[in-house]
C-alpha cells in the first residue's frame, strides 16, 4: 500500500458502516476503504456504488490503521475479540452498536482493550443494505462513548478528530446509563413503530381500503417499522431488561388514556396533552 495512506476496514457494509465509510472518504480521500461482509451481494454492492474500494481479507485486519465494526449486536462481540487478537499496536478499532453493556464486558479483560473505543453513533434512517448509506449522515448527530477511560489517550484523541471531522456531537456515559436510556428513546419508539404497523396490517386484512386513508401522520409513525428485524431483534434481545421496563410504563399510559376515553373524561384527556405538548421545548 501507498506509504502514508491510511487504511480502514469495514466490517459490515450496511446503514452506518456505509455511512463512516464514504464520509472518511470525503473528509480524508488519503485513505483506502476496505470492506469486509458476509453477504457476498452487500460486497458487490458497496465496490459498485463506491462505498469501499476494495473487498478485503482477514490480512487486511492485521495491517488496519482503523477497523470500524458495524454488525448487529449479537454478532459484534465474537467480531471485536476476534479483531481485537488480530490488530497492530497502533490500530484503532471502534464499534457502532446500540447496546453498550454486554459489548463492553466481552472486551474489558482484552490484552488490547486500549485500542478499542465503545461508540453508539445515534444515526440512521429506516433503511439497510450499502445503498442505504448516505454520506454527511452524521452531521450534528450525537455519538455516545462508553468507558473512554479504558482507552488509550493517543488513540481517544485521533478517534475525536475523526468524529468531529465528519460532524459528530460527543457525549460520556456509562454502559449501563447508556443502555437503560437508550431503550426509551430509541428502542421503545421502534417497538411502537412495528406493533402500530401490526395493528393496522392485521386490520386491513377486513378492511381494504385502510391504507388509502394513511396520511403523513400515519406514515411517520410507522417508518421505523421498515427497519431491519435482523439488526433490531438481537438489540431488544440484549437490552430486554430495560426495554421490559419501558414498555411496561407506555402501556400503562396507554392503558390509562385508554380509561379516561372510556370514562369519557375529556378534560383530562385535554389535560394530558398539553402536559405532554412541552415535548416541543425538550426537542427544539
Amino acid at each position: 500500500m501507498e506509504i502514508g495512506v491510511e487504511k480502514i476496514v469495514v466490517i459490515g457494509l450496511g446503514l452506518i458502516g456505509g455511512s463512516f465509510a464514504l464520509d472518511i472518504k470525503d473528509k480524508r480521500p488519503n485513505t483506502l476503504i476496505v470492506g469486509i461482509d458476509t453477504n457476498s451481494e452487500h460486497l458487490l454492492k458497496a465496490k459498485e456504488l463506491g462505498v469501499i474500494d476494495i473487498e478485503g481479507t482477514q490480512e487486511d485486519i492485521q495491517e488496519a490503521d482503523w477497523v470500524i465494526v458495524a454488525v448487529p449486536v449479537d454478532k459484534s462481540m465474537n467480531v471485536l475479540v476476534d479483531v481485537l487478537n488480530k490488530i497492530n499496536s497502533t490500530a484503532i478499532v471502534f464499534d457502532v452498536g446500540s447496546t453498550k453493556s454486554q459489548i463492553c464486558e466481552a472486551v474489558k479483560n482484552h490484552q488490547n482493550r486500549r485500542n478499542f473505543i465503545a461508540a453508539h453513533p445515534i444515526a440512521g434512517t429506516e433503511f439497510s443494505g450499502p445503498q442505504a448509506a448516505l454520506k454527511g449522515l452524521f452531521v450534528e448527530r450525537t455519538n455516545i462513548i462508553c468507558e473512554v477511560e479504558k482507552t488509550a489517550f493517543v488513540f481517544q484523541e485521533k478517534a475525536l478528530e475523526l468524529f468531529k471531522q465528519i460532524g459528530m456531537r460527543i457525549r460520556y456515559m456509562d454502559p449501563i446509563s447508556h443502555d437503560k436510556h437508550i431503550a426509551y428513546m430509541s428502542h421503545l419508539s421502534h417497538i411502537s413503530s412495528f406493533m402500530l404497523g401490526k395493528t393496522v396490517i392485521e386490520e386491513e386484512k377486513n378492511e381494504r381500503d385502510i391504507f388509502d386513508m394513511a396520511g403523513s401522520g400515519f406514515e411517520s409513525t410507522v417508518r421505523l417499522a421498515k427497519s431491519s428485524p435482523a439488526m433490531w431483534t438481537p438489540i431488544f434481545k440484549q437490552n430486554k431488561n430495560h426495554v421490559i421496563k419501558s414498555l411496561s410504563e407506555y402501556i400503562a399510559n396507554l392503558n390509562s388514556f385508554k380509561e379516561l376515553l372510556e370514562q369519557e373524561k375529556f378534560e383530562e384527556v385535554f389535560t394530558t396533552l398539553e402536559e405532554t405538548n412541552r415535548i416541543k421545548q425538550i426537542l427544539k
